[in-house]
């Protein structure tokens, strides 16, 4: 098995896709120059954001219960979920009742990133891949809405019994801001400009 194969044997093994309407991952989303990021909100059970980031072929995905802020004074809560195909940064639709994350999905804010995570002289990059595995991601993010340093960062490995942790913390430079996250029911995607609630009405007509 491939190694993206293999990363995606979560998102794949989860879904019925005679069922909804996400990407299979058919050879599809080929990356870009740059890597891709894509932030959804995502109106399941729990409202969330979903934070991706494009790493060695997948979106390495975190479930963002507040939503990224760029005050860097908010620590924002992530917690990892399974990698998802790079067509999923285009997602957007109603996930049907009964299926896995059943709700409704709008693409808040996408763009590029780059690596700014560095190696023990402080000089040489490491690579992306490697330092997520390390527990500690600094990446530069040019989105619609989001911008500037960001950093990814673990403080609970699961190793205790307890679900893996990792905080979302914007950098205080030119870009950070006192404002934190918008409203999630009055955001609107950067592909259509709809709502969630436009999102939903939209699939029912």
């Amino acid at each position: 098995m491939a190694p993206k194969d293999a990363a995606l044997e979560e998102y794949r093994r989860r879904r019925d896709f005679s069922k909804t309407a996400e990407p299979q991952d058919t050879g599809g989303g080929e990356p870009g120059e740059q890597p891709s990021f894509v932030v959804q909100i995502h109106d399941a059970t729990a409202m969330h954001f979903d934070f991706r980031l494009e790493v060695d072929g997948v979106l390495k995905s975190w479930a963002v219960p507040k939503g990224p802020s760029g005050d860097p004074h908010d620590k924002r809560m992530a917690m990892p979920t399974e990698d998802h195909p790079l067509a999923y940064r285009e997602f957007e639709g109603v996930i049907a009742d009964g299926e896995y994350g059943a709700g409704t999905v709008i693409v808040w804010d996408e763009g590029t990133y780059r690596n700014l995570s560095t190696r023990q002289d402080g000089r040489t990059e490491k690579p992306f891949a490697k330092a997520l595995e390390d527990g500690h991601a600094s990446f530069w993010l040019d989105g619609h809405k989001l911008r500037g340093g960001w950093s990814l960062t673990r403080f609970r490995d699961g190793t205790d019994g307890r679900r893996e942790a990792w905080l979302l913390v914007k950098r205080a430079d030119e870009r950070a801001s006192r404002h934190g996250t918008t409203d999630p029911r009055r955001a609107r995607s950067v592909r259509t400009g709809h709502t969630l609630r436009q999102a939903a009405e939209e699939r029912k007509t």
